[in-house]
C-alpha cells in the first residue's frame, strides 16, 4: 500500500507541475532528493549524450571507494600516460605527476577535469575498462535502465549515451549518500598546485542561484549543453536536469526555471505523532509492555497549499503476542490532507520482547500464589 499510495502520489504531483511551466531544451528532469518524487519530466527517457555529466557517476564510485576504506582523501594518485592523453577540459596534468584524491576531486568537480577522473578511475579500479565496468555494473544497480557508459569522462564515444530520468538517479544517489561532495560542488573559485593553477566553477549557477549545491556541466559538439543542477532551500534539494539545451546560458535559464517551480510550489513535511504514542501490551512477553515507534517513510513532499491542511490518525493494535522483534508492525498513522490520504506511515516495535520460559513463568505463577497468600 505504503508503495502504491508514494506511486501514485509522484504521478499526481508530475501531472500538476508538468503544465505549470515550460523548458526550451528536449529532455528535462526535476526530482525532490529525499523522496525521490519526479516534479516535471520532458521526454525523460531519450537516450542522449550526457557530456561531461557523465562525471557523476565517476565522483560517484570514488566517494564509494572513500567510504569502504580502498581510498581516502589524502591518497596520492600518480598520473598515467592514458590519464594525460584525454584532451578536452584538464588541469594538464604532467604523466607521473603525483595529487591527492581531495585535489582530483576538486579538479573534477569544479572544472570537470578529464584527466583527474581518468586517474581517479585508475587508482579505484586498475584501469578505466576495469572502471567502465564498475560504472555500468552501478547504473543497472540503481536502474538506470537507458545508460551506457563508454568511458570516465563523458568524452565522445559510440554508444555512450543516458537520459535525464538516469541522469537524476544516479545524482540522487551521490548528493543523498555522499553530501561530503559539497565540499567541492560548491566552490565557486579555487587553486591547485600551491595556487599555480586557477580554477573557475563551470557551473555558473554556484555563484548566480540562491540555494545551488552542485552538480555538474557537460558540452561537447555532439550532446550540445546538458546540466545536472542542485539546490537546497528550507530543508528541501531539488535535482534539475537539462539535456541537449541549444546554448549554454539557455540550460541554465531552464535549470533555474524548474528549480524555482519546485521551491515556489512543494514544501518536504517531516511527520511526527502529535502525542506520544502508548504503550502496547505484550502477551506472554519477558516484559508487559512493548514501545511503538514511527517507521520510515515519514517525510512527505506535498503541495504547500496542501501542507499546512494536514491530519492524523493513529491505529495500534490491542496487544501483541511474545515473542515480539523489533520492526514488527503494531499499527499505522494515517495522515491526510483535506479529503485525500497522503500517507500511511507504519508504527513498529521499538525493540524486541522475548516471549517468557517455562521456568520464568513458573517463577511468575509462585511468585503470584506467594502475594496472593
Amino acid at each position: 500500500m505504503k508503495k502504491f499510495l508514494a506511486a501514485l502520489s509522484a504521478a499526481l504531483v508530475l501531472t500538476t507541475g508538468a503544465g505549470a511551466i515550460e523548458v526550451s531544451a528536449p529532455s528535462a528532469l526535476l526530482m525532490e532528493k529525499e523522496t525521490g518524487t519526479v516534479l516535471f519530466a520532458k521526454d525523460e527517457h531519450a537516450r542522449l549524450e550526457p557530456a561531461s555529466v557523465t562525471k557523476i557517476m565517476t565522483l560517484l564510485l570514488v566517494m564509494e571507494a572513500i567510504d569502504s576504506g580502498q581510498l581516502s582523501y589524502d591518497t596520492v594518485v600518480t598520473a598515467s600516460a592514458h590519464a594525460c592523453s584525454m584532451g578536452g577540459s584538464q588541469i594538464w596534468l604532467k604523466e607521473n605527476e603525483q595529487m591527492s584524491v581531495d585535489d582530483m576531486l576538486k579538479a573534477v568537480c569544479v572544472v570537470s577535469a578529464n584527466d583527474c577522473a581518468v586517474a581517479l578511475a585508475e587508482q579505484v579500479a586498475g584501469s578505466e575498462e576495469a572502471f567502465v565496468e564498475r560504472m555500468n555494473q552501478r547504473a543497472a544497480e540503481l536502474g538506470m535502465a537507458d545508460t551506457t557508459f563508454r568511458n570516465a569522462t563523458g568524452l565522445p564515444a559510440e554508444g555512450h549515451l543516458t537520459s535525464a530520468y538516469d541522469i537524476a538517479l544516479m545524482s540522487r544517489e551521490l548528493i543523498l549518500k555522499h553530501p561530503d561532495i559539497r565540499r567541492y560542488t560548491t566552490i565557486w573559485m579555487d587553486t591547485l598546485r600551491n595556487g599555480t593553477s586557477q580554477l573557475v566553477n563551470t557551473n555558473k549557477l554556484i555563484r548566480f542561484y540562491e540555494g545551488a549545491t552542485g552538480l555538474k556541466t557537460g558540452s561537447t559538439d555532439s550532446a550540445l549543453y546538458c546540466l545536472s543542477a542542485t539546490a537546497e532551500r528550507d530543508g528541501m534539494e531539488l535535482i534539475s536536469v537539462i539535456m541537449k539545451g541549444a546554448t549554454s546560458a539557455q540550460r541554465f535559464e531552464d535549470a533555474k526555471a524548474l528549480l524555482s517551480h519546485g521551491f515556489s510550489t512543494y514544501a518536504l513535511k517531516t511527520i511526527v505523532p502529535e502525542e506520544a504514542l502508548p504503550p502496547v501490551p505484550v502477551e506472554l512477553g519477558t516484559q508487559a509492555t512493548v514501545q511503538p515507534v514511527l517507521g520510515e517513510g515519514n517525510v512527505l513532499l506535498l503541495e504547500k497549499a496542501r501542507a499546512s491542511d494536514l491530519t492524523q490518525a493513529v491505529e495500534l493494535v490491542d496487544s501483541a503476542a511474545a515473542p515480539v522483534e523489533a520492526g514488527d508492525r503494531l499499527g499505522t498513522l494515517t495522515v491526510t490532507a483535506g479529503d485525500e490520504i497522503a500517507a500511511e506511515i507504519p508504527i513498529l516495535a521499538g525493540e524486541a520482547v522475548p516471549r517468557v520460559t517455562f521456568s520464568q513463568m513458573l517463577r511468575r505463577l509462585l511468585r503470584t500464589a506467594f502475594l496472593a497468600g
